[in-house]
């Protein structure tokens, strides 16, 4: 029975309208209208008591976010898992505050609704999702290690199948089906959940079918049957003819089991460079390169960080130029540039190969915003801080750009010199600035040098993308790692070759 029917019809009877005590007959009828009025009572008092109810279900889902850090909100949020955990917290008060507007008619509730307005979407929680398996297959952890992290946010069954679909749906397989065998580790161990041991097959069977596109054999099929008696690594040691040694913990089955499959079709060779330097190995310092390093600093303070570079800028050298200046932007300038940027933070996009157009892509996770120098002092001290310590013309500079990294944020390696634009418009050099420390992860690293650098607030770095021949360097393809815990903040400064003859002098051999 609609809610508004029953309150238009007491009000109706409130008012008084119809006369009834003129007729015997008529009065009767008021039986019959209080037996209605009884019922429909009964029904809005129930109704007001479920909406109670999800109210205090609702509240009480707000109040279980931890909230310890909610001093430091980025650090609070930075957490991939108690990203998730807190997004998908707030989307399920987010449900319960639909349930509730879709039959209270009182106006207090527009509030309510209006605040319920901003709750993130369920993209959000997969977008996190993602994050978390980037996170996992680049740093080359299993969900047991991530969980172990953060206590506060242990998933749930759910939230753990949940993160295999996501993996599952990336082609990240071997992703999937360590999720899957937490999963079913949560479900053995008793914990409540929507998702149950069939679905968990269902997705295995899928992803079996989606690496080796072949169904499983009979035998398996009649494993399958009575799955509620089998745990995952029981299925795939009979399903499959692996053999999987006895040592083998009792849930790293299902790793041996994806890893023994032919996965070369899923994964991008030149890859393998990146996300090495990006876990810290593979960084080529030997003594040679170690004793062709030299320092730069800015303000006569601090004490020098690494550079990369030759000790004199006419000596040739086999790596790129890149030069690391420390004290290079102040804290407060940090809060300025941060400030004048929040408001205009859009995700970031990069150039299609095909169509030319910007789009958004999952190899560029990250939100940035432009600055001009008219918009503040501080953003036209930096722009001229640029220009002395490069050496180069600023007016053919592309504005600065500001980027804060979202959970498991990135950029996959690229080069900064544009393509396909006259000569003056190409970048000739590239500076970036450090804005945040992070705790773990966000490096920037060199694929082709095997160089990493690590972020250090108040530092920046300097490259140039072309070599004095006027040749494209290609040592300077580079790439942000993704960030594990912490927020990263960077502001860069593309430099265009226009106005730059007289600055930088050409030559014909290929030093830096």
């Amino acid at each position: 029975m609609d809610i508004k029917w029953i309150i238009f019809l007491i009000l109706d009877i409130c008012a008084g309208t119809n006369e009834f005590y003129s007729s015997t007959d008529h009065m009767t009828h008021l039986i019959g209208i209080k037996n209605d009025l009884s019922q429909c009572l009964r029904f809005y008092i129930s109704s007001l008591e479920n909406q109670m109810d999800l109210l205090k279900r609702a509240l009480q889902g707000l109040e279980c976010i931890s909230d310890d850090n909610s001093k430091d909100p980025e650090k609070l949020i930075s957490n991939p898992l108690i990203a998730y955990k807190f997004v998908k917290q707030l989307i399920n008060v987010g449900t319960a505050i639909k349930e509730i507007t879709k039959t209270n008619i009182s106006k207090d509730i527009d509030m309510l609704m209006s605040k319920s307005q901003l709750i993130p979407s369920e993209n959000n929680l997969d977008g996190i999702a993602g994050g978390i398996v980037r996170l996992q297959e680049l740093y080359r952890l299993n969900p047991e290690d991530m969980i172990k992290l953060e206590t506060q946010s242990a998933l749930s069954p759910d939230e753990c199948f949940h993160i295999a679909v996501i993996a599952q749906q990336n082609q990240k397989f071997q992703c999937a089906i360590q999720w899957l065998g937490e999963t079913m580790k949560k479900l053995h161990d008793g914990a409540k959940a929507m998702v149950t041991k069939q679905r968990v097959q269902t997705l295995l069977t899928s992803i079996q079918s989606q690496v080796v596109n072949s169904p499983f054999p009979p035998e398996a099929t009649q494993i399958l049957q009575h799955y509620d008696d089998l745990d995952l690594k029981t299925i795939l040691q009979s399903a499959y003819t692996y053999n999987l040694s006895e040592n083998i913990k009792y849930w790293d089955g299902m790793q041996h089991f994806i890893t023994s499959l032919d996965m070369s079709g899923f994964y991008n060779p030149w890859k393998n460079g990146y996300e090495a330097l990006c876990r810290g190995e593979g960084i080529k310092m030997n003594p040679k390169r170690q004793r062709k390093l030299v320092c730069r600093y800015t303000n006569g303070k601090g004490s020098p960080r690494l550079i990369y570079g030759p000790a004199k800028e006419e000596e040739e050298w086999d790596e790129p130029l890149i030069l690391r200046y420390h004290d290079f932007i102040s804290l407060n300038e940090i809060e300025v540039i941060k400030t004048l940027s929040r408001s205009k933070l859009a995700r970031a996009k990069v150039s299609d190969p095909v169509t030319g157009k910007l789009i958004s892509t999952k190899a560029r996770v990250s939100k940035s915003a432009w600055l001009s120098i008219d918009e503040s002092p501080v953003v036209a001290s930096i722009n001229q801080r640029i220009a002395d310590v490069t050496g180069l013309d600023m007016d053919t500079a592309e504005e600065l750009q500001v980027a804060n990294y979202g959970i498991g944020g990135q950029y996959e390696p690229h080069y900064d010199l544009v393509d396909g634009v006259p000569f003056t418009e190409r970048r000739i050099a590239t500076l970036l600035v450090y804005m945040s420390d992070v705790d773990v992860g966000g490096a920037t690293v060199f694929p082709n040098t095997g160089a990493a650098l690590t972020p250090k607030i108040g530092s920046a770095v300097i490259w140039f993308n072309l070599l004095k021949s006027g040749e494209e360097d290609t040592r300077t393809l580079h790439a942000a790692c993704p960030v594990f815990i912490g927020s990263k903040w960077v502001a860069n400064k593309w430099i265009c070759c226009g106005g730059q003859e007289f600055r930088r002098r050409c030559a014909l051999s290929k030093a830096g």
